[in-house]
């Protein structure tokens, strides 16, 4: 297999564009971005994932003078840290650690109060599949992660203040068709609740083009192991790159008013279908496709496929729970900012809940998880009553059933 230079690929055949969206207006606020980053002390969560590396990536440009990171992914932590270390172009503060553990636990609290307050402040930490969504037991994972422990995190955060704290979001909380993005769009709720309190802000883009354990990046592994590639035919979304996905949060992070989301300036032509992608990355890879017409012949195609042979790759239409075919980043009732920057919309009106409001849906839905008599269908509902505009999509049937 002739492999491919990844990054180029993106640039090429994905987002098209060969510079980053957001370089003019990272450009045009250098000298605000230097001053609020240069010298200060940051706290990355979730840092070894592509997104929060990659955000690591950009405000490193700027020098700030301390930078903590904390993952539950100790191998993540370790090749973050190679690849850091390794760069001749990359500064990095005297004051720079790793810490593998979870920011909803104990150590985590001792360890903030103990190095902190932290200037800079940002929570890549979320469960961010469609994938994740099966059943009340992977929705109540899902759930405490993106929402409880973000809460929790918050009324630490009060006892000492950031100068920015960010949170990242997702373009599926934009009229939430799954789980996943309902539970991204409470969150938004949750941490809106304290942008009175704290300097808050959120974003929501598009998919990172080959990030960690996303569908583009398993073609690799496939490919490594001889076994078939599947996809979607009639799904397409919008894309940015890893180093775009690094680039908006820091933008979002540093440039925003606190109760801000920000979202990139696409237009709906930019999205693409993965099976143009797949069908493009074969092309760049040099090698024919044969298309399957089950994942059964694919599989068996591939046992007997030659260095040389065309690849099994089997297309289908998307008919899983909450797989939306397209995806938007804001809403008919939003107000949204498309003047102040060249690349990125502002929601200037997002919905602030009082605590109370928050504090009673959160207590309902541990409520219900408690009570060992739930189900996937009960938290949906409960969700809807919180979310309004939540419309789950349920067919029965989850990625995890396909491959």
């Amino acid at each position: 297999m002739n492999l491919i230079d990844i990054p180029n690929f993106i640039n090429t055949y994905i987002t098209k564009r060969q510079t980053s969206l957001f370089e003019n207006d990272i450009e045009k606020h250098k000298d605000t971005l230097s001053k609020k980053i240069a010298g200060k002390s940051v706290l990355v969560i979730g840092g070894a994932g592509t997104i929060g590396s990659s955000y690591i990536k950009a405000i490193l440009r700027f020098k700030p003078g301390k930078l903590y990171v904390v993952d539950t992914n100790e191998n993540g932590l370790t090749e973050l840290t190679r690849q850091l270390r390794s760069d001749a172009n990359t500064y990095i503060p005297n004051d720079f650690r790793t810490y593998p553990m979870n920011f909803g636990d104990p150590v985590f609290k001792k360890m903030f109060l103990a190095e902190g307050p932290f200037h800079i402040v940002a929570n890549f930490a979320a469960h961010k599949h469609v994938r994740s969504e099966k059943d009340q037991y992977s929705i109540e994972a899902m759930i405490d992660n993106n929402v409880f422990k973000a809460k929790e995190f918050l009324d630490l955060l009060i006892t000492k203040k950031p100068e920015h704290f960010f949170c990242v979001s997702t373009d599926k909380a934009a009229n939430p068709v799954n789980v996943m993005g309902a539970s991204k769009k409470l969150m938004e709720e949750v941490i809106m609740s304290y942008s009175d309190d704290l300097q808050i802000t959120t974003a929501r883009f598009a998919n990172v083009a080959f990030s960690n354990g996303s569908l583009l990046a398993g073609y690799i592994e496939r490919l490594f192991q001889n076994q078939p590639i599947s996809c979607p035919s009639d799904v397409k979304r919008f894309f940015v790159s890893p180093i775009e996905s690094g680039q908006i949060c820091m933008l979002a992070c540093m440039l925003g008013n606190s109760g801000e989301i920000f979202f990139p300036k696409l237009a709906s032509e930019e999205m693409v279908y993965f099976k143009e992608i797949t069908l493009d990355f074969f092309k760049a890879s040099k090698r024919a496709v044969v298309e399957c017409t089950s994942e059964e012949i694919a599989k068996k195609k591939a046992l007997s496929t030659k260095e040389n042979d065309p690849y099994p790759v089997f297309f289908f239409d998307s008919d899983t729970s909450g797989e939306k075919l397209y995806e938007e980043f804001y809403t008919d009732t939003d107000l949204i900012d498309t003047k102040t920057y060249f690349s990125l919309g502002v929601i200037k009106n997002a919905r602030k809940l009082p605590k109370s409001e928050i504090d009673s849906t959160i207590f309902q839905l541990k409520n219900l998880m408690d009570s060992g008599d739930y189900d996937k269908a009960a938290i949906v509902e409960l969700l809807k009553k919180q979310l309004p505009d939540f419309e789950h999509i349920e067919t029965g049937k989850s990625l995890d059933q396909k491959m």
